[in-house]
C-alpha cells in the first residue's frame, strides 16, 4: 500500500509560504509581511497568517499557511461526497491573495492543498488540489500570454493534455455566473487529484507551487511604476467588487473555511481594502477601462486568443 506522507506535504507548504513572501517583498520598498502564529485549540490545528499592507506596491496581501483537522466534516462537505461522513480529516494548504496598489498591476491567487480523510479500518480517502489564477483591470496581451505559459510549463511534465484540461477548468471554476463573465484571465485549477497515486500527485502540486512567483512576479516587475490617477483607482474598485461577489458566493476555500470552523479572519484576507459598486455601472465605450471586458471570456491565450 502507497504511504501517504503528510509531513512532507505540510514541510513542503511552510517552505513555499516563506518562498513566496520573501520573493513578493524584492518589489516593496517599504512595507514588510507580518506574521500570526494562531491555533484552533482542542486539537483542531493552527496556521501562519502573512499580511502585508499599506506598501508601495502591495495595498493589500496575504500569504497563509492552514493546517486544519477534526473528528467530522460539516455536512455541506459531504453532501456530494457521503463516503467522508463519520471521518477524521486534516487539511493542509497555502493560499494567497495579492492586491496591488497599482491597477496596471493585476491581482492575483494561488492556492495548493492537500486533504486526508481516515477512519479505522478503511483506506485513506485523499486528494491534492490548487491553482493560480490572474485578474487584471487594464490587461496587457504579452502578461496575459505569459501568465500562461508559465502555467503550461508546470505541467507540460505531466503530459501535454493537463494544461488545456485544468486551463480549461480554471475558467470554467472562475466565473461569475451571474455576471456572465470570467473573474479574470484565469489559468490553473485541479482538485480531487489522487488518480496518478500520492507521489505523482504530490509532484504535481508542488509543480504548482513552485511556478506562481516565476508567473506573477515578473508582471510586477513591469507594471508597478506606470504612472495612474483617479480614474484608475475608480475602475480598479469597482472591478474588485466582482472580485469580493466570486470569493463570498462561490469560492470552495472561503465557504469551507467558514463551514468547517476555520479562522474567519484569515479566511477573509483575500477581501480588497476598498471595493465599490454602483447600480448598472458601465464604462463608456472606447475606453482604456472597456478594453477588460474582450479579456473576461474562456480563451486560447496561447495561440493568440
Amino acid at each position: 500500500m502507497e504511504k501517504i506522507d503528510l509531513e512532507r506535504v505540510k514541510s513542503y507548504l511552510l517552505a513555499l509560504q516563506d518562498e513566496i513572501c520573501k520573493a513578493l517583498e524584492t518589489c516593496e520598498p517599504q512595507a514588510r509581511f507580518r506574521e500570526d502564529r494562531w491555533e484552533y485549540g482542542h486539537g483542531r490545528g493552527g496556521g501562519r497568517t502573512r499580511v502585508i499592507a499599506d506598501g508601495q506596491t502591495y495595498e493589500k496581501g496575504g500569504v497563509n499557511f492552514s493546517h486544519v483537522q477534526g473528528s467530522e466534516l460539516p455536512a455541506a462537505a459531504t453532501a456530494h461526497r457521503p463516503e467522508l461522513a463519520g471521518r477524521r480529516f486534516q487539511a493542509v494548504g497555502v493560499s494567497l491573495v495579492i492586491h496591488p496598489r497599482n491597477p496596471y498591476v493585476p491581482t492575483s491567487h494561488a492556492n495548493v492543498r492537500f486533504f486526508l480523510a481516515e477512519k479505522e479500518g478503511e483506506p485513506a480517502v485523499w486528494w491534492f488540489g490548487g491553482g493560480f489564477d490572474l485578474t487584471p483591470y487594464y490587461p496587457f496581451m504579452e502578461d496575459v500570454v505569459h501568465w500562461h505559459r508559465t502555467a503550461q510549463e508546470a505541467c507540460r511534465p505531466f503530459g501535454e493534455e493537463i494544461y488545456p484540461r485544468f486551463k480549461k477548468w480554471c475558467d470554467e471554476y472562475f466565473f461569475l455566473k451571474h455576471r456572465g463573465e470570467t473573474r479574470g484571465v484565469g489559468g490553473l485549477f485541479f482538485d480531487d487529484l489522487n488518480a496518478w497515486g500520492f507521489e505523482r500527485s504530490f509532484e504535481f502540486m508542488r509543480s504548482v507551487g513552485d511556478h506562481y512567483i516565476p508567473a506573477y512576479l515578473p508582471i510586477v516587475k513591469k507594471r508597478k511604476n506606470l504612472p495612474f490617477g483617479e480614474k484608475e483607482r475608480d475602475f480598479q474598485a469597482h472591478r474588485r467588487g466582482r472580485y469580493v461577489e466570486f470569493n463570498l458566493i462561490y469560492d470552495r476555500g472561503t465557504l469551507f473555511g467558514l463551514q468547517s470552523g476555520g479562522r474567519t479572519e484569515s479566511i477573509l484576507m483575500s477581501l480588497p481594502p476598498v471595493a465599490k459598486w454602483a447600480y448598472d455601472w458601465k464604462p463608456p465605450q472606447d475606453t482604456a477601462e472597456a478594453v477588460l471586458f474582450e479579456y473576461l471570456r474562456p480563451r486560447d491565450w496561447l495561440a493568440g486568443g
